[in-house]
């Protein structure tokens, strides 16, 4: 049976609007949620991951994990794990265990997640993020698997900023 895939954009005109999608994304989060991130360096990645762990009850300041890979914060309902596997190589990432991670009972958020493309579940929300200049950026969301899939249509329905 072939894997059920969605797709939607959307457009953000301001960083309200990228923190507007974040929000809209959590209020689907459950146990083993992961998001994908891509896109350049500051195309606002590590915004979106703050505005998710906030929208999901995260308190307190949530950085960028470039060095530390990991971060683990404590949400609301359920925990939110932050990864940035930048400065890894695929052998590395597969030493540390995502799967516990990924199959946990926590919403994970991955930055640079294309660099480890292998190691990710099947059932997945890409996001890859591209600054059109100013405040201005262009999300491209792709769910793999049911679930995800759905979300892209309802975010197709929500049509901001197209």
């Amino acid at each position: 049976m072939e894997q059920k895939i969605g797709q939607a954009i959307w457009l953000a005109q301001t960083e309200q609007d990228t923190v507007a999608l974040a929000g809209k994304l959590a209020e689907w989060v459950q146990p083993g949620t992961l998001l994908a991130l891509d896109g350049d360096l500051g195309a606002g990645k590590t915004r979106f991951s703050q505005a998710f762990a906030a929208a999901i009850g995260v308190v307190g300041i949530v950085n960028s994990p470039t060095f530390t890979i990991i971060k683990e914060y404590e949400g609301k309902e359920l925990p939110f794990y932050h990864m940035d596997v930048y400065r890894l190589s695929l052998e590395e990432a597969d030493e540390l265990g995502l799967d516990d991670y990924f199959f946990g009972e926590g919403a994970t958020v991955v930055e640079w997640a294309s660099l480890i493309k292998e190691l990710l579940p099947e059932q997945r929300l890409e996001l890859y993020i591209e600054h059109l200049g100013d405040e201005s950026r262009r999300i491209q969301l792709t769910g793999y698997g049911e679930r995800y899939a759905g979300w892209c249509e309802a975010v197709n329905e929500i049509g901001a900023g197209k």
